[in-house]
Parts: C-alpha cells; structure tokens; sequence
C-alpha cells in the first residue's frame, strides 16, 4: 500500500483497471441468452417483447436523440426483404435518456408505427438496459440480433457502417437459411 500512496502514476493505473473490469463485466455478448423483458407500447401499456424464440429478430434499442442513427443499417435489412416468418426487426426507444418528455416521443413513435407499419416499444427507465447489461445507452443506439434460441447473434453500441452493414446483411441471410 505504500507503494501505491507514493506514486499516483500506480494509483491512477490500478483504478482504471478497475473500472475497465467492471465495464466489461457489464456488457451484452454474443453467444449470450437473453430473457424476454416487459416493457412499454407506444400506448405506454405493459407488453412484452414480440417474436422473440418464435424467430431471427433485430432490435435497435436508440435513445431518442439518436434515433437515426443507425437508419443506413435499417435500410440494408429493409431492401432484403427478408421474409417474415423467418426473421423482423423492431425498434425499442430509450425514453429515459431523452431530453424530449416521454407523452413527445410517445406521439412520434405513434406515428412511425402507422406509417411504416413497424412495431415500436418504448422502456420508460433503461429496463432493457439493465436487463441485458447494455451499459450507458445515452445519445446513442444499439443493435442486437436474438436468434430463435434466445442467444445474441450480433451486438453492436454506436453506428454500424460501410462493411459492418454487408456482414450484418450476410449474417441474417445465414441464419435465415
């Protein structure tokens, strides 16, 4: 311990270690299975998480503020027109770290499930977050592939671009085979 009290260089090291440590303990992984979790319509009824175990089912968790962020991955699966009873993907909105109030976005998401005919739910207070230890999700989206044994396929925090998009793509044409 004297050791540590006198170099701060060894302190500052060991405590970054130990948030790294505690941050990977927190993270989603492939090969992962996940529990259905309730969550919130767009109605802000209770639901449950649809289609999950029943097939191949993508999910982008987006806090609001980054709602489109990943929307040149949506497009790629969306052109696929991959056939339904085999694989769907959804949107679930991270109410609790917007800066919008939640009966906004609430409307909004209305909208967007009339106009695309989509299935969007809303977590209210990162439920899902927690649930699937997805770590901090504020200002940003995150895209989770649940095939239908439950295990996590593909996760990914942040944009998903360029390549990533085509191997996402061919990921899904696999397991849809």
């Amino acid at each position: 311990m004297k050791f540590v009290k006198r170099s701060p260089i060894v302190a500052i090291i060991v405590a970054i270690a130990l948030c790294l440590g505690v941050a990977v303990a927190y993270a989603l992984t492939v090969g992962q299975t996940v529990q259905n979790i309730e969550l919130r319509d767009a109605e802000n009824n209770p639901t449950m998480i649809p289609l999950l175990g029943t097939k191949l089912v993508s999910i982008f968790y987006n806090d609001a503020d980054a709602a489109d962020l990943n929307d040149p991955l949506a497009d790629a699966l969306k052109a696929k027109n991959f056939p339904k009873e085999k694989y769907e993907g959804m949107g679930i909105a991270n109410l609790k770290d917007s800066k919008a109030p939640n009966f906004i976005i609430r409307k909004i998401i209305q909208g967007k499930i009339k106009k695309y005919n989509s299935t969007i739910l809303t977590d209210p207070d990162l439920i899902l977050a927690k649930a699937w230890n997805l770590g901090d999700c504020n200002n940003t989206s995150v895209v989770i592939f649940i095939g239908k044994d439950m295990k996590v396929k593909y996760v990914h925090k942040g944009a998903v671009r360029g390549e990533e998009i085509n191997k996402v793509v061919k990921m899904v044409e696999d397991l849809i085979k």
